[in-house]
């Protein structure tokens, strides 16, 4: 099957490109003349490169020709940025892609969104997929993802077959630029204080392996999941303090600093915030900390996955141990942790 991956010079797109070509597939990928494609093209000549922005419309339609299934995992994640930035790299890109597989008979469409869409400033315990869709959301990000969600939901047809998934926390090797690296970050300047001030946080994660395996069995069972979303996670669900502290003792950093006094972190959060509302700031540059992000460390954030079980078989078969290792393995051949995490003092 000839399938078509987007953000494969990225994270999780990388692992879904190894995944394709794990089962034998036959993977094509677009990516922007800019990207960093070492590691697609170290797997040459098994993987068609395509270049094009994917707000480029004739671009992307070209890259569509001759595909059987799409999996769409780019996306702009990041914590700054104008809106016009991430409807073009988040919802303008959704529905080129769409276009692209109607006018070429593209027969399935994967879409990777995202637990985000749901963020609020409240626990979530075991959400499952009866979930609205919220009337406000905590960001851009969350906004745009919700839209084009959406989207690719209502594409859904006969000759079309489109599902969405909705992996939480993703995490692995070859992450450069996601939250876990930044925590990291955090923690080695000895700058990661204990913000949910003692409160066992539980939450979902999933690992990149997890994720890219769903992708491909979602796609494998049309019937059950055209037009359906689903929340993917591990199989085990952690206490995100006692899983940073867990890492950073296997890579010699220390523990996470004391409690911060609530009142003082919301209202240093607020007027954070107050100042990243000028344009200059919230379009170049990332917030120290934003109340997402902070929602993220505080709040329990556990999905249920019953529905991906029931309809499409979903098994994560990638533990937490044993993906700790390889990452703390894979950490050390990328050079060690100073190298991997870019810090240069």
């Amino acid at each position: 099957m000839k399938v078509l991956i987007t953000g494969a010079a990225g994270f999780l797109g990388s692992h879904i490109l190894d995944r394709a070509l794990e089962l034998g597939h036959e993977p094509h990928v677009i990516v922007r003349k800019s990207s960093n494609t070492k590691y697609i093209d170290s797997l040459a000549p098994r993987v068609t490169k395509h270049i094009s922005d994917l707000a480029h419309a004739d671009g992307v339609a070209k890259a569509c020709e001759g595909i059987d299934l799409i999996i769409h995992s780019a996306g702009r994640v990041t914590d700054h940025g104008l809106y016009e930035d991430f409807y073009k790299d988040n919802v303008v890109a959704t529905e080129n892609l769409l276009q692209g597989a109607r006018t070429h008979g593209v027969k399935q469409f994967v879409f990777v969104s995202s637990p985000s869409i749901f963020a609020a400033d409240e626990d979530h315990v075991l959400v499952d997929e009866t979930i609205p869709y919220p009337k406000r959301y905590a960001n851009y990000y969350a906004e745009t993802k919700s839209i084009s969600e959406q989207a690719v939901l209502a594409a859904n047809t006969p000759t079309l077959y489109t599902c969405s998934l909705r992996p939480r926390g993703i995490w692995g090797e070859r992450d450069y630029n996601g939250f876990f690296p930044k925590l990291l970050t955090a923690l080695y300047r000895g700058k990661l204080k204990d913000f949910a001030a003692g409160k066992k946080v539980h939450a979902s994660v999933c690992h990149a392996k997890n994720i890219a395996d769903a992708c491909f069995q979602a796609a494998a069972h049309p019937d059950r999941t055209a037009g359906q979303a689903y929340f993917i996670a591990d199989a085990e669900n952690v206490y995100v303090w006692d899983l940073v502290d867990k890492v950073g003792s296997r890579l010699g950093l220390p523990k996470v600093g004391p409690p911060v006094n609530k009142a003082i972190l919301n209202a240093a959060v607020s007027l954070i915030e107050t100042i990243w509302a000028l344009p200059f700031l919230r379009k170049n540059y990332s917030p120290p900390i934003s109340r997402y992000s902070l929602g993220m460390l505080t709040n329990h954030t556990t999905y249920s996955i019953a529905k991906a079980q029931k309809d499409f078989g979903y098994a994560p078969k990638y533990s937490m141990s044993k993906n700790l290792d390889d990452l703390i393995v894979w950490i050390e051949k990328e050079g060690g942790l100073k190298k991997y995490l870019g810090i240069k003092d």
